[in-house]
């Protein structure tokens, strides 16, 4: 008798695609709020920030769910990564609207998620993976950090706190970029012997 296939609807990736259907939702919460006025708290403000900061934590939990009841599935596999990209490349967008962070900020990370993927799909032609590196989980995790900080920051009133965070968060960004630059790098140098090697 032939064994049964699990469901793809583990707990893991049902909170993977709760993060991607609220994407949206926050990004239409976050234009609906604005930005604050730089002179009295807004609470609109925060919930936005908070919303994010869910979000961004999600990544935590789902990975967490599928190593401990050990249901890593190709589908989680496939969706996890579009769900990082989107919370970031969104937020992103919506923080270059709003005129908090450069163009060449998206531009890099954009730049080298296309690289990344059209790396990836070389190298599985080849019927090999290359696993993840320490160095992009660094990225993602202080990408989502500063972005955090960024949003947080458009809550608060003018004044130390808000100059302190606001530093903070854009060296935060900074290293992000580097760290982005960096992992790209070292994807394509490990690619390398199979694009040399393609025909």
């Amino acid at each position: 008798m032939a064994e049964k296939k699990s469901s793809i609807w583990t707990p893991a990736n049902i909170v993977t695609s709760i993060r991607v259907v609220f994407v949206p939702i926050w990004l239409v919460a976050a234009e609906v709020c604005g930005s604050g006025d730089g002179k009295a708290f807004s609470g609109a403000v925060l919930f936005v920030a908070l919303f994010y900061m869910v979000l961004s934590l999600t990544d935590k939990l789902d990975g967490y769910l599928a190593r401990s009841r050990n249901e890593v599935t190709t589908f989680g596999k496939f969706l996890d990564p579009i769900a990082d990209k989107l919370v970031v490349i969104v937020s992103l967008c919506f923080l270059l609207e709003q005129g908090a962070v450069s163009a060449w900020v998206l531009v890099i990370i954009v730049a080298r998620e296309f690289l990344v993927s059209g790396l990836r799909m070389v190298v599985a032609s080849e019927g090999t993976v290359i696993a993840a590196s320490n160095l992009g989980k660094w990225k993602t995790a202080t990408t989502m950090v500063s972005i955090s900080g960024l949003l947080l920051v458009r809550a608060l009133p003018a004044g130390p706190l808000y100059t302190v965070l606001l530093g903070i968060s854009n060296v935060l960004l900074i290293i992000a970029v580097v760290l982005t630059a960096w992992s790209g790098i070292d994807y394509f140098m490990k690619s390398w012997r199979y694009i040399a090697d393609a025909d």
